[in-house]
């Protein structure tokens, strides 16, 4: 399974709304909106990856959710 896919489900299965992708630079960018403790567990499965996956580090910038977030969508 693919890293954003990966997220893309967890996400889901949280019940959390936003978006992943890939930047042209090699690394993954995701906005999620949810609760404290879901996007907590967001970020740990985040921080594990998927099983083929190396993840070497995980930046995380809490702000108030928007509210216009729907889904979980793959961005391109």
């Amino acid at each position: 399974m693919g890293f954003r896919y990966f997220v893309q489900r967890s996400a889901a299965q949280l019940a959390l709304s936003g978006w992943v992708r890939n930047n042209d630079d090699g690394t993954v960018e995701l906005v999620a909106e949810g609760s404290r403790d879901k996007l907590e567990e967001l970020k740990r499965a985040v921080e594990q990856g998927p099983r083929m996956a190396t993840v070497s580090r995980v930046d995380a910038d809490w702000s108030s959710g928007t509210g216009t977030l729907h889904g979980f969508d793959l961005s391109w």
